[in-house]
């Protein structure tokens, strides 16, 4: 019987929502918890348990105590051989590192990572290539081509491996300096590779940034798109280069790179803000959503920028969102993808639906 190993990071994703970028470091849980964020690992991974449930495929659960994986197979009733030991509610990078080395020994034909890009860095530095591994999107940065593009397809592309099988390839496991993110600047490094399953439609890439030659299209876009923003609504402003160059375009220059900012009457409102604010800003206003999908990835939703959760995009209305991206952009991504973390929301907001990709141009794509 196929060994399947899970490695839960309780912690990831929980600065998201609140506005934080990331959870690295105590100081910034504590920071989280004190903003009212909740944990996001433990449901996302039943959901990938319960998929893989459902599918058939017979294997034996290998994971770690408690939050790190118990918990969650017991919520998806799967029974579990549990191994090593943790301090519940304080547990590290170590932890995840010592469960990598453990599942390796015992020789885990798959092992399922709930986390974000720090995370997979953890495990690769403790075990490099030397076992397959799954990513399950969790985290807030997910720059890596390590990660399902959702956790329901975690389940799928971990079932078809362990049962009809799928070929491995060498993936780019990347981390961004957190702390410099805070700043508004973007600093990525390449950490290592992760082997993992190829399946090039479930996988997500790599993140590919803006290049030089797109700044005249993102210019045009942003008039464009000035040109239909509404006095007495408030503009809610995703990350991003081409949604900044809307707010330059107002004449706005301290609006944030990596964060979600608010524009009402053409001027700054408020500058990154968390989902909470984000709420209490739209609350009895008009409002839209200015979103621009990821590079290479075509994530518009959960992808850095998790305070733009359900609640918020629920309260706006997606006849209400606003979609831009350059035409290289699109080449790279000819469909756009969400991942909210509410599943009967994504689905809402599959379909077609009309991106700004130029001065009075738009293109109609189809989002999965």
């Amino acid at each position: 019987m196929k060994k399947l190993g899970l490695i839960v990071n309780p912690i990831a994703g929980m600065g998201g929502r609140v506005g934080l970028k990331g959870t690295n470091g105590a100081g910034i849980v504590a920071k989280a918890l004190e903003l009212g964020a909740t944990p996001v690992s433990p449901a996302k991974t039943v959901e990938v348990l319960r998929v893989l449930k459902k599918s058939g495929v017979e294997f034996e659960l290998i994971t770690y105590p408690a939050e790190m994986g118990e918990s969650e197979a017991a919520g998806a009733e799967l029974k579990a051989r549990v191994i090593g030991n943790i301090t519940s509610r304080k547990t590290t990078a170590d932890d995840t590192k010592r469960a990598a080395k453990e599942m390796l020994e015992l020789e885990a034909d798959l092992i399922l990572v709930a986390g974000g890009d720090g995370t997979m860095s953890d495990v690769i530095e403790a075990i490099g290539t030397r076992a397959p591994l799954l990513g399950i999107p969790t985290g807030v940065k997910l720059h890596s081509a390590v990660f399902a593009n959702t956790p329901e397809v975690a389940g799928q592309v971990a079932a078809r491996f362990l049962g009809e099988g799928l070929p491995l390839r060498e993936a780019e496991v990347m981390d961004i300096d957190e702390d410099a993110y805070r700043e508004n600047r973007l600093v990525a490094k390449l950490r290592g590779y992760a082997l993992v399953p190829y399946e090039p439609v479930m996988m997500q890439t790599t993140k590919e940034g803006s290049v030089g030659f797109e700044l005249a299209d993102q210019k045009a876009i942003a008039r464009w798109t000035i040109e239909l923003m509404e006095r007495g609504r408030v503009h809610i402003l995703g990350p991003g280069t081409t949604t900044r160059a809307v707010a330059e375009e107002l004449g706005i220059y301290d609006s944030t790179l990596l964060g979600v900012d608010l524009i009402y009457d053409f001027k700054l409102l408020a500058r990154d803000v968390n989902e909470r604010q984000i709420l209490e800003a739209i609350e009895g206003k008009p409002a839209s959503i200015i979103v621009s999908p990821i590079g290479r990835q075509g994530f518009i939703f959960g992808r850095g920028n998790q305070q733009l959760g359900p609640a918020v995009v629920r309260k706006v209305g997606k006849k209400n969102i606003m979609v831009l991206a350059t035409p290289h952009k699109l080449s790279l991504t000819p469909t756009l993808k969400v991942d909210t973390g509410d599943p009967e929301l994504d689905d809402e907001l599959r379909g077609y639906i009309p991106v700004i990709v130029g001065y009075l141009q738009t293109r109609i794509v189809k989002v999965i």
